[in-house]
């Protein structure tokens, strides 16, 4: 679980507190418990098969990544110089060394802006690729849409023997599966893989209870429960359904693959240490055994971005360990033949105020943003649109979280102008907008 609070102070153990819990994700056996109404949207031809999400929850700033603006006034420019990438012309901030040697593998979206300047309504917007239905409050937990995520899940599962959705180490406020049930909801993995201990649950047999002892309980249970099956499918009889699903929970408990693509301790010592010997840097390099596992959408929930407070201080111990990792992560999935598949997306909700404020940091600002995209047939080297010399607003090929939705969702073969169903039957466009990102299809 990340130790990171936003501005509201409400953090996932809060809201386990609250009784929210359940909007973090599934157990194993409620995650195969519903099921989902099947899609009879025609599939386009995807660029990409499984996508890692890196989701910096709080708002990175847009001028301390990859959108600096050296010639404005110092109240606005900051502390940290511009630097030179790969690609000529082009400039990321001082801490991102490593992406800006491999700006030619990647691609910048300088200009994505909406009108959701808090965090319960931009994680929504960002994370489904539609607006709020009604004001949302900076700390609120919503889901009006079936996130990302869960869309990914239900269009695209491939009934691998792993879930179809992670999110490492909590689930984002809008990451869920609204109307598409909690058979789409995200597989929480909240186990920090940084440490020696770490192992995930319903993954792996209790440390007191062996395989035989596991078997006999499974076989015990078959034994007593003499309950009799209605086989017709009008009946829907649930308790059939619920062996099915506890079928499935047994299954991946004991299922090599599943116990083989958490076996993080396999990984070399070196490229454990390119990756950064920290709990971000182990996910990550979790994230890409779960890409080789054929999971099609991964989370990385990394808290910790809304720098009201103190950004430049926060930010000269944070970004270089942040450059890293995903220098890392995009350099291992290319030298395993893996990038060309996978698409990598990292942002927040939104970008940070142009002018410092009194407490040296930035304030919530969704006028401006950056995205960076990399893998799964996209283009590198490019800066798609730009902000205005001060970073106020974007301002040359402006976009919106729609276009953003709609690109991730084309690349991963789903149709972004289909039309889903809920259980009530009510018709809900996937993207209102259907239109992706041209410059990032290849």
């Amino acid at each position: 679980m990340s130790r990171y609070r936003n501005c509201e102070g409400i953090s996932r153990r809060d809201c386990l507190k609250f009784g929210l819990g359940g909007l973090f994700g599934a157990g194993m056996i409620d995650l195969l418990r519903l099921s989902g109404h099947a899609s009879n949207a025609a599939p386009i031809t995807p660029t990409a098969k499984n996508c890692i999400l890196v989701w910096l929850d709080g708002g990175p700033t847009h001028y301390e990544t990859f959108d600096p603006k050296p010639l404005a006034p110092s109240e606005i420019r900051g502390e940290f110089h511009p630097i030179e990438t790969s690609v000529p012309g082009v400039h990321f901030s001082e801490h991102m060394t490593k992406l800006a040697a491999m700006a030619d593998k990647v691609s910048i979206i300088r200009s994505i802006r909406h009108n959701q300047g808090n965090h319960g309504a931009g994680n929504h917007y960002m994370m489904t690729g539609a607006p709020p239905r009604i004001p949302v409050g900076c700390g609120a937990f919503v889901s009006f849409h079936p996130s990302l995520g869960s869309t990914t899940a239900y269009l695209n599962g491939r009934n691998s023997g792993l879930p179809d959705y992670f999110s490492m180490p909590s689930m984002s406020r809008s990451g869920g599966p609204n109307f598409l049930g909690a058979k789409y909801a995200p597989f929480v993995v909240p186990d920090d893989p940084n440490k020696d201990s770490f192992r995930v649950r319903d993954v792996s047999l209790p440390g007191d209870l062996e395989t035989p002892r596991f078997d006999n309980r499974r076989g015990l249970r078959q034994l007593v429960d003499r309950l009799p099956r209605i086989e017709e499918p009008v009946a829907a009889d649930p308790v059939l359904a619920l062996d099915g699903y506890y079928k499935q929970g047994y299954d991946l408990v004991s299922s090599p693959e599943a116990q083989a693509a958490f076996d993080i301790h396999s990984e070399s010592d070196e490229l454990r240490d390119a990756y950064g010997r920290n709990s971000f840097g182990q996910r990550a390099l979790l994230a890409r055994r779960l890409v080789e596992a054929d999971v099609p959408f991964i989370t990385l929930y990394e808290g910790g971005w809304d720098n009201h407070v103190g950004l430049f201080s926060n930010l000269k111990k944070r970004l270089p360990t942040f450059d890293q990792t995903i220098a890392t992560l995009i350099k291992d999935l290319e030298d395993r033949g893996r990038l060309d598949s996978t698409l990598v997306v990292v942002l927040g909700e939104f970008g940070r105020t142009p002018k410092i404020n009194k407490d040296a940091g930035r304030d919530h600002w969704s006028n401006a943003m950056s995205v960076l995209m990399a893998g799964g047939g996209t283009p590198g080297g490019q800066i798609i649109g730009a902000t205005d010399p001060q970073g106020y607003s974007a301002v040359d090929r402006v976009l919106s979280p729609e276009n953003f939705a709609s690109t991730v969702y084309t690349k991963l073969g789903i149709d972004p102008g289909q039309i889903l169903y809920t259980p009530q039957g009510r018709p809900t466009h996937l993207v209102s907008d259907p239109t992706p990102i041209t410059e990032l299809m290849g």
